[in-house]
């Protein structure tokens, strides 16, 4: 995750958040079961990624953002980046 978004994990000592493999909407269903509203932040009210967020498994961009149905293999890492806009 950018650094920022750490702020809902202030108990992590080396960063790493780790809960069961599944599609990128499960996995994002089990970080926000560990903080609640977390999601809220990177997902909108119809639960498809924001405009400005991006996500990775591994070395490979998440395609489907909207139904977030990319599966994520037990040893996978799951990368979350938010753009900054502006001028």
């Amino acid at each position: 995750m950018t650094h920022h978004l750490y702020r809902f994990f202030p108990e992590l000592e080396d960063q790493t958040i780790t809960v069961p493999a599944g599609s990128v909407a499960e996995v994002l269903r089990a970080v926000d079961t560990m903080t609640p509203g977390f999601t809220d932040y990177i997902l909108d009210e119809h639960g498809a990624l924001r405009q400005h967020v991006n996500l990775c498994i591994n070395d490979h961009i998440v395609i489907d953002k909207k139904r977030l149905s990319d599966f994520v293999p037990n040893d996978g890492t799951v990368y979350i980046f938010q753009a900054l806009s502006g001028g």
